[in-house]
């Protein structure tokens, strides 16, 4: 068989170093008939780690959306890149275990139209997800750069906006996998979900794989880099104390929130092009390490999909509050828990309640385990408690009106 007949291993199958359809290492004598021998072992720790990946990032990117659109304060310009970003993963995830099965079955057993939907949301994910962490630093740019300028734009009407076009042009830029997307069995019988491009020549696979790395990874990755460079820059020339005030202390987070989710993808998706790359631009001898390092990195662009939402736990202090919220991990705070349901009145109701009872002295009850301050409710109530002269009641603090 020719090389561009023979894809990887179950997964990101447009590329194409010389392994069998289900990944077991071939011969490149097309006069070999000995049918290939699979390492089931292998296949089977592949399988599970996938199905781990999967479980891991359906729960995480799950929470992930849930929190997002359950609680208000959460809806900021920044988390509705995340939510698209979340909902991309998703997706992402539902197609491994299809993957999955076929590397432990050493074959597609679901057919051509699942096999088109699944290498469709593949794709989609891709690019998606390296459209959306661009936007999030263009986004972080503004903020910083042009804080001013760019308070008009920097709305979350626009941030929809914004999203629905890249998934829009994501749409578009896998257009040639939703067209040729398809199964294709080898010589002995056994059928894998790839891309069957037409020709022999290998052409359109060589084109599009140039095609994927400069929309799908050079250009923003340059436009990202550009961002954050400038982005140090203005701090550095301006003398800019991020701390010095609590807007800034809370830019100065997100920035380095969405600038370390930016590092992460680039360290688990830079092996897979230098991967996809390299089947072009060399000859490759297929070899059992070789194999085993293609499917490593393969295993790396998935690991990144259930990744961010570990990461928005340990770098957003709402992200983490919110989850422990769902999760019900520990007591939600008063404070949290009013900011989400907006309720202003709550919060001056604790604060005037609390002065009002240091300066009369009133001590502080315990009920149910919380710490709750006797409130009066009714004035007239609450003069016939306290007692005193005319003189004394008129001297105390004038009942407080919300």
């Amino acid at each position: 068989m020719d090389m561009v007949d023979k894809p990887l291993n179950g997964s990101h199958t447009w590329l194409s170093i010389p392994f069998d359809l289900n990944g077991s290492v071939v011969s490149t004598n097309t006069s070999n008939q000995t049918e290939p021998y699979y390492d089931l072992t292998s296949n089977a720790v592949l399988t599970f780690i996938y199905f781990v990946v999967c479980i891991i990032g359906l729960c995480g990117n799950t929470l992930v959306i849930y929190v997002i659109l359950r609680y208000a304060k959460m809806k900021t310009i920044t988390n509705i890149y995340i939510l698209n970003l979340a909902i991309a993963d998703e997706l992402f995830m539902l197609g491994l275990p299809f993957l999955a099965m076929q590397v432990a079955l050493v074959h597609w057993p679901f057919g051509k139209a699942i096999c088109r939907v699944v290498m469709t949301v593949d794709g989609i994910n891709q690019f998606t997800s390296i459209f959306c962490l661009t936007v999030m630093s263009i986004d972080r740019y503004l903020a910083v750069v042009h804080p001013i300028k760019s308070a008009k734009w920097r709305r979350p009407r626009t941030a929809k906006m914004i999203t629905m076009a890249v998934w829009g042009v994501s749409l578009l830029v896998i257009l040639p996998i939703m067209i040729y997307a398809g199964l294709r069995s080898n010589q002995w019988g056994r059928s894998s979900c790839t891309i069957n491009w037409p020709g022999e020549s290998g052409a359109w696979y060589t084109g599009f794989i140039i095609y994927t790395f400069i929309l799908g990874f050079l250009v923003p990755l340059t436009i990202i880099c550009l961002c954050y460079l400038f982005i140090i820059i203005k701090v550095k020339s301006s003398g800019i104390r991020v701390g010095s005030s609590k807007r800034k202390k809370s830019e100065k987070k997100v920035t380095r929130m969405v600038s370390i989710v930016v590092a992460v993808f680039i360290f688990c998706w830079l092996p897979f092009y230098i991967f996809n790359v390299s089947s072009v631009s060399m000859a490759i001898s297929p070899t059992p390490a070789l194999k085993g390092m293609f499917d490593f990195v393969v295993v790396l662009t998935y690991a990144n999909s259930c990744a961010n939402p570990i990461l928005y736990a340990f770098l957003s202090d709402n992200f983490k509050k919110s989850f422990q919220n769902v999760l019900c991990l520990v007591k939600a705070r008063d404070s949290f828990l009013m900011k989400e349901n907006g309720n202003v009145i709550q919060r001056r109701l604790k604060g005037d309640s609390r002065g009002l009872h240091t300066k009369l002295g009133i001590k502080k009850t315990t009920m149910h385990g919380r710490a709750r301050w006797l409130t009066p409710v009714i004035p007239a109530l609450w003069e016939a408690k306290v007692g005193g002269s005319p003189e004394v009641r008129s001297s105390r603090p004038a009942w407080p009106t919300w």
